[in-house]
């Protein structure tokens, strides 16, 4: 059996335009199967929501900043310049 006369595209004969991997041709085999599975793995990270389908994380809830002024207010003391000589 020669694969070398096969191409790895076939076109189809459902009076279409489009081609499929053929699978009398080695490439056209490995094809299939890489695409295989590649398809049943997302399917199966889609069905678990794992690596690129996961949620994003959670929001933090807020929290605001700690008041940090005394209270009462401290009265000022003289500007500099201003007071006793």
């Amino acid at each position: 059996m020669h694969h070398n006369d096969e191409p790895v595209f076939k076109r189809s004969k459902w009076g279409t335009n489009r081609y499929y991997y053929n699978p009398r041709n080695p490439v056209g085999l490995a094809l299939i199967v890489i695409t295989l599975i590649f398809v049943g793995t997302m399917m199966i990270l889609m069905a678990n929501r794992a690596g690129p389908f996961s949620a994003p994380p959670a929001p933090e809830p807020w929290n605001p900043p700690a008041y940090e002024q005394p209270w009462p207010p401290v009265a000022p003391s003289s500007p500099p310049g201003v007071g006793a000589p």
